[in-house]
């Protein structure tokens, strides 16, 4: 619980969520990067604003001074200034549009949107709730028109329904069978074909590419976990079909065309108790159950001690075609199984295909999976089945700045039948104890990871662990409390994806550099308005110009909204970062995902409103309609210049 004056505020879902389950006694990064940082000054480069801080100078005026002898050479963009409020901020000279909502009609034919009467069959047919990663498809090369692809993450239950609290599920009978099915139809993804028309864009109606895939949509399971006995279930004996994708956080786009979706924080929606369960162990490393969503009250499948194997069934990267709106998604599980955030890729030097993922939960690691096959791209359908064999690794970071990729391979090292691993389905089924088996680093929670074409690099958000407790701190690890976050960035060896060794960095430390306590590392060219808190998505566009989404910053953790904030990665002007986009009080900032030709941003404005004690009847914000009875509603806004020119130019 938080707590709000003298009330007790209801956790939302993705704080009841982030508890940390990893026993492991492996390595923590923040202790490698004190170390490295304490043994050859990696840092010295961008801790500018931090010895001003501690010197009492005036930050502001100091990072305008330096602003202007050291401009952000890549972003051209007026800065807007940080703050909240109930509306969304673009700069000057931009236009940000809602392009489309909660709620919205896929077809002419699909139900109106009605607040307060919602029903499981219309939303079926509507855009979902709480959009978070997005894609784009062009159609026929264009961007004037292409498919955008969404994630729809989880529900913000007390901003759907009048008088239902978030927690209500821990009440019994506040939560009923209707609303239950409200929020199975809103979870999953949508694709919609949009396009630009008059310089706006919009939906278009009736595209035969305009789909809905929901908590209930049947799906293939694929890959060395396919046919395992953990998979089988009473509704599938054969082991090798699901219902539903569910918390589908953020993804990637494959260079084919196919669309990576990830589920996260599946332990939510498990209900029941892993004590005296068969796989109590396997279960708890999962969180599994949470006792958060109460679907199981209505749904067998959902509740341990009657499905003991369901569970096993959800935590992939999911592959949608959606230029094949009549195709069965497919749960890949060569790319294992844990709570995935993000699948950054990259075709490497020798045709094969790479996919990096975050596990994100305090403690967690960091994966990559390296295809055996080579990609096509003259043949799409050759592609198809590339994702099913491969190596899924895991990463160690090292002091030195070096890092190793270690296999999680059936038979190597410690994943042996001895150990309780008896086949490659096991190792991935249960990728995390692989990962602890095999010394992983434990990081702070690692999320999307985003890879610039241009330099090869690879670009992990680490939001914030703010449990790494006092008895990890020594002389080299001073900030144990990580409350704000940091951007890792991973160099390749000799640029080549596939091999073990890599080198890492430290792009920046994040939080108000002003507070010589918080040890922020922004360049010192960050105006008061540029820095931030909380990286989660990150989008590296055609130009290799690297764009941060952020999570977690409000009134009471940074003073300031969500939003997007551009970033330097090279030269001089590495780690001076600048306020893109703001959204409303509430919201996380989702997305981004560009055009081809760099002229429009998409970006998801996800679960506005929420926290704060905001409600269905008294919500801290209306956005985006601002009408009376009409609760917030997460969308999708196309950010565009006036001008039509390159956005950030």
């Amino acid at each position: 619980m938080k707590f709000s004056g003298d009330a007790i505020e209801p956790q939302t879902m993705e704080e009841a969520d982030d508890a940390g389950s990893n026993p492991s006694a492996n390595a923590h990064i923040g202790d490698i990067i004190d170390a490295m940082v304490s043994r050859r000054g990696l840092l010295a480069g961008l801790s500018a604003v931090s010895a001003v801080a501690v010197a009492g100078i005036d930050v502001a005026a100091q990072s305008a001074d330096s602003a202007a002898a050291d401009p952000t050479p890549n972003f051209g963009f007026k800065e807007i200034a940080a703050g909240i409020d109930e509306r969304i901020h673009a700069p000057e000279g931009y236009d940000a549009d809602v392009l489309i909502r909660w709620g919205d009609k896929l077809h002419t034919a699909s139900p109106e949107f009605t607040p307060g009467k919602l029903t499981g069959a219309a939303q079926a047919q509507q855009f979902g709730y709480n959009n978070d990663f997005l894609g784009f498809v062009p159609l026929d090369g264009s961007s004037q028109r292409g498919l955008l692809v969404a994630n729809h993450e989880y529900v913000s239950r007390e901003l759907m329904f009048s008088g239902v609290r978030q927690d209500d599920v821990r009440r019994a009978g506040r939560v009923t069978r209707e609303m239950v099915e409200v929020e199975m139809m809103s979870h999953g993804g949508s694709v919609v074909e949009i396009a630009l028309t008059n310089g706006k864009w919009g939906v278009v109606a009736d595209s035969r590419f305009n789909r809905r895939i929901t908590a209930e949509t049947e799906m293939e399971i694929a890959g060395p976990a396919a046919g395992h006995p953990s998979m089988k279930t009473k509704a599938d004996p054969a082991r090798r079909r699901v219902r539903g994708m569910i918390n589908n956080c953020a993804g990637g786009m494959t260079p084919w065309g196919t669309w990576l979706t990830c589920e996260e924080n599946i332990n939510l929606y498990f209900w029941g108790t892993a004590n005296g369960h068969p796989a109590e162990n396997h279960l708890k490393r999962y969180n599994i159950p949470s006792n958060w969503a109460n679907w199981a009250e209505f749904h067998d499948r959902f509740d341990v001690a009657k499905e003991p194997n369901e569970s096993n069934r959800f935590g992939w990267i999911v592959e949608i075609d959606p230029l094949d709106p009549a195709s069965m998604p497919v749960k890949r599980t060569a790319l294992g199984r844990f709570k995935h955030e993000g699948a950054g890729n990259v075709v490497n030097g020798d045709g094969r295909f790479v996919v990096y993922s975050g596990d994100d939960e305090r403690f967690e690691y960091v994966y990559k999976f390296v295809s055996d096959g080579r990609v096509d791209m003259q043949n799409r359908a050759a592609n198809r089945d590339l994702l099913d064999k491969g190596t899924l690794y895991v990463a160690r970071f090292d002091k030195d700045g070096t890092g190793q990729w270690l296999p999680l391979v059936h038979g190597v090292g410690p994943l042996t039948t001895a150990n309780g691993f008896n086949n490659q389905g096991d190792v991935l089924i249960r990728a995390r104890s692989a990962g602890d088996a095999l010394g992983a680093t434990r990081m702070d929670r690692p999320e999307d990871i985003e890879v610039n074409q241009r330099t090869g690099k690879a670009y992990v958000m680490l939001t914030n662990n703010d449990r790494r407790t006092a008895d990890l701190i020594d002389a080299a690890n001073p900030r144990a409390v990580n409350r704000y976050g940091h951007i890792l960035e991973i160099i390749p060896e000799s640029g080549d994806h596939s091999l073990s060794r890599f080198t890492w960095d430290i792009l920046v430390r994040c939080g108000d550099p002003r507070l010589p306590a918080v040890g922020a590392t922004f360049n010192s060219a960050t105006t008061t308005n540029g820095w931030f808190g909380m990286p989660d998505n990150a989008f590296a566009d055609a130009d290799g110009r690297l764009w941060i989404a952020t999570d977690g910053n409000s009134q009471r953790t940074t003073g300031r909204a969500d939003g997007i904030w551009a970033i330097e990665t090279e030269g001089k002007s590495r780690g001076t970062a600048k306020h893109f986009f703001r959204v409303p009080v509430g919201a996380e900032m989702c997305g981004p995902v560009m055009t081809p030709d760099m002229t429009t941003m998409f970006v998801a404005v996800q679960h506005p409103g929420e926290g704060g004690g905001s409600t269905f009847d008294y919500p801290s914000t209306r956005w985006p309609d601002f009408l009376a009875g009409v609760p917030p509603r997460p969308s999708v806004v196309a950010i565009k210049r006036r001008d039509g020119g390159k956005i950030g130019s």
